[in-house]
């Protein structure tokens, strides 16, 4: 009786655990948040190398938050993603984002995810660039020297900039349970109490 009550705790437990939905953000290095922007701009396309250094708290990372405006509203948006980079601003590339596309007189955050989370060393420096895959040329990232972000420095033209840091956010996704996982691991809670009260009128039957 107790394995087949087992069986079914075992089934609702995988069913709620197996698949998931977009998930939540967890933030771990940061410059500023959205109730602070700043004000100054920096063009992707012709600032490069362009990007900020940063030191992790977390063994991984799965997004790269950025703020991005549009310089000229000329019916063109842009896809752009961040290349993660190791040893300085144009050292090895250890993983790229998702290219993320933005349509024309975006003023906003975008959100770059990993195609999966990247392994890093707390404590270690890392840098991240973003780059025009393609589109309009004067699209830019948010910047300021006001930010004072203590774990790293912002990067223009390859040089850095010990006054100014990109406005980023980064961190990991914890993943949430889809609506239609909860259900299912409902059910099964409901099919292992069902057949545990079956097996105790057959025991005392």
């Amino acid at each position: 009786n107790r394995e087949k009550s087992h069986v079914a705790n075992t089934v609702a437990l995988f069913v709620c655990f197996s698949a998931y939905g977009q998930g939540a953000f967890v933030y771990d290095q940061q410059s500023s948040d959205e109730s602070n922007i700043g004000e100054g701009r920096a063009v992707i396309q012709t600032s490069q190398p362009i990007g900020q250094s940063f030191a992790p708290t977390l063994s991984t990372i799965g997004f790269i938050r950025l703020y991005l405006s549009d310089g000229s509203f000329d019916g063109l948006g842009a896809t752009v993603f961040v290349n993660l980079r190791i040893d300085s601003i144009i050292g090895p590339v250890l993983a790229s984002t998702d290219p993320v596309s933005m349509p024309d007189r975006l003023t906003s955050t975008a959100n770059f995810l990993f195609p999966t989370a990247v392994s890093l060393t707390p404590g270690t420096t890392y840098y991240f660039q973003p780059v025009l895959q393609s589109g309009d040329t004067t699209f830019s990232v948010s910047g300021h020297n006001a930010f004072n972000y203590a774990g790293g420095t912002g990067f223009f033209f390859g040089q850095p900039s010990q006054s100014t840091d990109l406005w980023f956010r980064e961190g990991i996704i914890i993943p949430e349970p889809s609506s239609a996982v909860l259900g299912l691991a409902g059910f099964g809670v409901l099919l292992d109490a069902s057949l545990a009260k079956h097996f105790r009128k057959r025991a005392r039957g």
